[in-house]
């Protein structure tokens, strides 16, 4: 048979039918997480939902999959491209938090810049969850990293992050993936081939925990 998943039945062999009976949720549609779904969504995973309350602007253009559709909710956006996903418009907050059903889910992507809710988010999942840290600021691909959060290093952001967990009680583990490479600004300039690298890792990081492999 040939179809849109010819090469990754190539690749996988029998586990491709792990990928086909997962089911992943992706939180963030943006730079990091768009990337993440389209990894996630072409390479077969059979079911993603994907979570933003945002919608996209002009500026998303420079690094967001999808952000063409200018005005339209990133979540439906992907569900309506993409088949083997489905788009929630809101936000994880204490009030949304037990209506994701996070157990349902094989593995947890964490692509939103909300400490909060990335809190929320360990403190219910960590035994399930993928996190980015920062991805702003840099521009070089190959000084990107996974890792603990807890031995994670050189990012002002997950700094902030680690402090508020210990701060909230929080003390388990869950793998990161973070930059050891320096800002070179100081506002949130950002360069496609650092964000969409982040959500490549995070997909990578994500079909390997399906196959039982990380």
């Amino acid at each position: 048979m040939t179809d849109r998943y010819t090469r990754s039945r190539w690749l996988f062999g029998d586990d491709f039918s792990k990928l086909q009976a997962a089911k992943v949720l992706v939180c963030g549609c943006g730079g990091v997480g768009g990337a993440a779904i389209e990894a996630l969504a072409r390479s077969g995973v059979g079911a993603i939902r994907a979570i933003d309350s945002d919608s996209f602007d002009i500026t998303n253009q420079n690094r967001q999959f999808r952000s063409e559709n200018i005005n339209e909710p990133k979540a439906a956006v992907f569900e309506r491209e993409l088949p083997n996903v489905r788009g929630t418009i809101g936000r994880i907050d204490e009030s949304s938090i037990n209506s994701l059903g996070l157990d349902d889910f094989d593995v947890i992507i964490d692509a939103i810049d909300d400490i909060k809710a990335k809190i929320l988010l360990a403190k219910n999942a960590s035994d399930k969850l993928l996190c980015s840290l920062g991805s702003a600021k840099r521009i070089d691909p190959s000084k990107l990293r996974y890792d603990s959060i807890w031995q994670t290093k050189g990012d002002a952001f997950g700094a902030k992050f680690r402090y508020e967990l210990r701060k909230s009680g929080f003390s388990g583990d869950f793998t990161c993936v973070y930059s050891i490479e320096e800002p070179r600004c100081k506002n949130l300039g950002s360069c496609m081939a650092v964000t969409a690298s982040t959500g490549l890792m995070l997909a990578s990081l994500a079909i390997r925990r399906i196959l039982g492999e990380f």
